[in-house]
Formats: structure tokens, sequence, C-alpha cells
């Protein structure tokens, strides 16, 4: 069974979970064998604080834009989210930073961390980084190299950065992926190389008026080459 992939990205009102910021939005695309399922969890979080202008610079969601989308509190979906998240592996830009604040809103409640949960992290900064080493690496960057259109993201959203980082993704790993199903379309068809050869042939032996019509045959060649046939010593052996 193919792993669960989630493509994940969270908003928050500021960059330090353990100094009072608090998570606003949480986003997560699950992908199985490099498709998207549509089995995806989109919310909206009340952060039970104020929110920064700075912040709501960059995602534009107000204390009060988010109570006019009805947004719970963290502790109202928690469990949703952990239970979404289990045992999947996390697809994440710069993932120290949502994984940070998923650990420290899932510890106020109680809840298992990314780790005890089962998670495995791949941090999509650190592969651009690795792969295209002293260049830019941020999703616009990557957005660019990639020719993904990111022309519908006027804010940071997770939801929308969510979509972008998997289009991304599914193109940063393109090459490595193409040569692993090589490998794998290689292997199974030698596998079927292997099991079409036949293991025991069915061995039918000359019935009398075919081992006669073999003789007359050979009397023929035989006249023909001056006594010189070379099929007389075989059949001669044979019937020794």
């Amino acid at each position: 069974m193919s792993q669960r992939q989630i493509i994940l990205d969270t908003e928050t009102t500021g960059l330090y979970p353990q100094s009072g910021d608090r998570m606003v939005e949480f986003a997560g695309l699950e992908m199985v064998n490099r498709q998207f399922t549509g089995s995806n969890l989109h919310l909206y979080i009340h952060p039970e604080r104020d929110m920064p202008e700075e912040a709501a610079a960059v995602h534009g969601l107000t204390i009060e834009v988010l109570e006019e989308k009805n947004a719970p509190i963290f502790a109202k979906v928690g469990q949703e989210i952990a239970d979404f998240l289990r045992g999947a592996e996390l697809i994440i830009h710069n993932a120290k930073f949502d994984v940070g604040f998923l650990d420290m809103e899932f510890s106020r409640m109680g809840l298992p961390s990314i780790e005890e949960l089962g998670c495995r992290v791949t941090d999509t900064l650190s592969m651009a980084r690795e792969m295209f080493p002293g260049q830019k690496a941020s999703l616009d960057a990557l957005c660019t190299r990639f020719d993904v259109d990111r022309s519908k993201r006027v804010y940071h959203g997770a939801l929308i950065d969510c979509e972008l980082l998997g289009e991304v993704y599914l193109a940063m790993t393109r090459g490595q992926f193409s040569l692993v199903d090589g490998l794998a379309e290689t292997a199974a068809q030698e596998e079927v190389r292997q099991v079409a050869r036949p293991v025991h042939l069915k061995v039918l032996k000359a019935d009398e008026a075919e081992l006669a019509e073999h003789k007359a045959y050979l009397d023929i060649l035989d006249k023909a080459s001056g006594g010189n046939c070379i099929w007389r010593p075989k059949e001669a052996e044979a019937e020794a």
C-alpha cells in the first residue's frame, strides 16, 4: 500500500510559537501515488488573541475576517487535524516553522506531536537549496523556475500555497520518479520474459511410418551425394 502524502501549510499570527503566536489557518492536500485524491482539510482558526497588522498584511486574515467565517478555536479542531495527519508523509516548505506551530498547538491540547503521530516530514525548502545551491529557494522563486502559475496568489493563504507547493513538489521530483518507474517497468518485463520461458518440453517420438519415410529420404540423399550423406552415420548410431 502506497503511503499517504500531505501537502501542508499554515498561517499564523507571527513567527514564534513559544512566545504567544497562534495558528489562524491550516490546509492539507492528500496525495497518493503522485495523484491528488481530493481528500483535503482546510480550516480557518480563531487565535484567541489579537492579530498583528504585519501578519494580517501577509495573509489577509484579521480577527474580524475570522469571526465572519465563524472560525473555531484550535481546541475544537485539533483532534481532526491530528487524525488527518496521522501516519502520513508531510510535504512542507520550511517545515520547521509549520511543525513548530502544530506541535505547540497539539501540546496545548495534550495531543501527540507530529513525530508521535508517526509522520515523516519532507522539507521542500531544504530540497530546493540542495538542488539549486546559491539560488533563491522561496515558493515564489520555485514557481517561477518550474513555470507554475501563481497569478491567483494575492495573499500567502495556506490553501493556495498548498496548491502551488503541490505542483512545485511534483516538478522537483519528476525525474527521480521517472527513473524509479523505468526501473520497475524493466524489472516487470524481465519477470514476464522469465515466466514465458518453457520449463519442460514434451518430446514426441516418430512412429514407424515416419521413420520409414525418413529412411527413404536419406536413401535419396545418399544416392545424390555418392554415398556421402552425413546423416547416415547418425542414423546408424541411433539404431545401434
